[in-house]
Parts: structure tokens; C-alpha cells; sequence
């Protein structure tokens, strides 16, 4: 089952992007695709969401999205460089108007001094629009860094 909290997250998203016309993709690495279920969990969500992409490997980054092996190289999967790549290799390789996108480290191991446990990047692409990019970090376990990252990407969609 789908958190509640998502869920409600998600409604606001999926209203807005209906009454707009417009349709979303997913690019999720340490969320796991709890975005994209968030958003397919409430009746109707097949008028806007129109794919997701679980991008979890560097590999899959490069292949699924586009992201160039070496801005991974250079900047790290963790980064606002790949997460920006991310939303835009989802708009690129889809057939939506707006696309988000959450790479970050949910723990409990993997941080370090400079990406500590619970760093996230989130980037928003759309048509026509520049890129926007938040960088958050989150407290908790695993579960809850990634819940929290999720909710950010929901309200990251409400770009303004």
C-alpha cells in the first residue's frame, strides 16, 4: 500500500496537470518509484501520467535517459548535474510536457563528508521552461529519506 501522505501529495499534481492538459514522466533512482506510484494510485492518473523510468544504475541513467557516462563521471550520480540530466532525458525520451527527477543517497550507508545519508537532487523539466533544481537534505531512515524525497518531487511539479 501506497503512504496516504503521497497519495494526498500527489492529487494536487495530477489536478494541475490535468487542468493544464499537460502529461508527466517519472526519473526516479533512490526513490524507487514510489513517485510514480503515488501518482498512479488515485483514479484517473492514465490522463497524466504517461511513463515512469526506475533508473537506479549509473548504466540505466545513461541508457534509459541519455545522461552522459561522463557527467556521471564527472559529477557523481548524486549531483544537481545528473539530476537536471535525468528530467530531461525523461522529457526527451517520452511523450510528456513535464518530467521530474530524484537521485540521492537514502542510506544508511554510501554518504560521505560532501554527500552525506540523506542528500538529495531533484530537478523539474518542462516544455518550453527552464530546468529548475532543488537540493534538500532529509533526516531519518531509509524509508524516510525516500518518502521525503518523494513528496518534494510531487511539489516540485507545482513549479510555479
Amino acid at each position: 500500500m501506497i503512504d496516504p501522505v503521497l497519495i494526498a501529495a500527489a492529487r494536487p499534481v495530477l489536478l494541475a496537470l490535468d487542468a493544464a492538459g499537460k502529461r508527466v514522466a517519472t526519473a526516479e533512482s533512490c526513490t524507487g518509484g514510489l513517485i510514480a506510484a503515488a501518482l498512479t494510485a488515485i483514479p484517473g492518473a492514465s490522463t497524466v501520467v504517461e511513463r515512469g523510468f526506475v533508473t537506479y544504475s549509473n548504466d540505466a541513467k545513461t541508457e534509459m535517459l541519455g545522461v552522459p557516462a561522463a557527467l556521471i563521471a564527472t559529477h557523481g550520480a548524486v549531483s544537481a548535474e545528473v539530476a537536471r540530466a535525468m528530467a530531461e532525458g525523461a522529457l526527451a525520451h517520452s511523450h510528456a510536457d513535464v518530467a521530474v527527477a530524484v537521485t540521492g543517497i537514502a542510506g544508511p550507508g554510501g554518504g560521505s563528508a560532501d554527500k552525506p545519508v540523506g542528500l538529495v537532487h531533484l530537478a523539474c523539466a518542462a516544455t518550453g521552461a527552464p530546468t529548475l533544481h532543488r537540493r534538500a537534505v532529509f533526516s531519518g531512515d531509509r524509508d524516510a529519506v525516500r518518502h521525503q524525497a518523494a513528496q518534494a518531487a510531487l511539489a516540485l511539479l507545482l513549479r510555479p
